[in-house]
C-alpha cells in the first residue's frame, strides 16, 4: 500500500511539471492593433513563451513610432508605423546606416503597393491622408533571422501580404 501511495505521488508530481512552464503559448490574433491570421505569425515566430506588447502607436494622433511583440523579454517582431507628407524612398531606409528600418538584402516586390522585401524584414508604403501625413509606411523586422538565413523572405512577404492592408484599414485613411 504504501509503494501504491509513492507510485501514485510521482506521477502526479511528472504529470504537474510536464504541464507547468514549458506551456505553450498562441501567438496573438491582433498584433499591434491589426487583425492577424496567427498561422501566418506562426512563420515567423517559432517562441513558445508567452507573448505581449510594447505599443506607442496612436493611430487617432498618426505619430511616428514603434510597436514590438515580445515572447517574454525577447523581441521577436519589431514594426514602426510612419506617416509623412511625401513618399519615403524605400530602398533608402532598407540600406540606410541607421538600424530603424534596415533590411537585410532587401528586393522590390510586387504586392499592390511599393514593398521590399529582405532576409529579416519588410517595409511597405501606400497613400494614406490622415492628420499625420498623405503616405504611411511600415517597417517590419523580424530580429530572431540570421542576417544571412535567406529561408524565411517568402514567409515574410506572405506575412505583409495580409499584414499591411489589413493595418491600412484600421487607419481611417482617407
Amino acid at each position: 500500500m504504501n509503494a501504491r501511495r509513492i507510485l501514485i505521488v510521482v506521477l502526479l508530481s511528472i504529470l504537474l511539471l510536464s504541464c507547468g512552464s514549458s506551456a505553450y503559448h498562441e501567438v496573438p490574433k491582433a498584433i499591434c492593433g491589426t487583425p492577424i491570421d496567427p498561422a501566418l505569425t506562426r512563420l515567423l515566430v517559432t517562441s513558445a513563451k508567452e507573448f505581449h506588447e510594447y505599443n506607442r502607436v496612436d493611430r487617432s494622433d498618426a505619430i511616428t513610432a514603434p510597436c514590438i511583440l515580445l515572447a517574454e523579454h525577447d523581441p521577436v517582431l519589431e514594426f514602426r508605423f510612419s506617416w509623412d507628407d511625401t513618399a519615403t524612398d524605400l530602398m533608402y531606409l532598407a540600406t540606410g546606416s541607421g538600424s530603424i528600418s534596415r533590411v537585410t538584402q532587401p528586393r522590390s516586390i510586387n504586392l499592390g503597393y511599393k514593398s521590399i522585401v529582405g532576409t529579416d524584414g519588410a517595409i511597405s508604403i501606400d497613400r494614406c491622408a490622415t492628420k499625420g501625413g498623405k503616405y504611411f509606411t511600415l517597417t517590419l523586422q523580424v530580429p530572431q533571422i540570421g542576417l544571412m538565413d535567406q529561408t524565411h523572405r517568402k514567409d515574410i512577404e506572405r506575412f505583409m501580404r495580409a499584414y499591411f492592408p489589413a493595418t491600412l484599414k484600421t487607419l481611417g485613411c482617407k
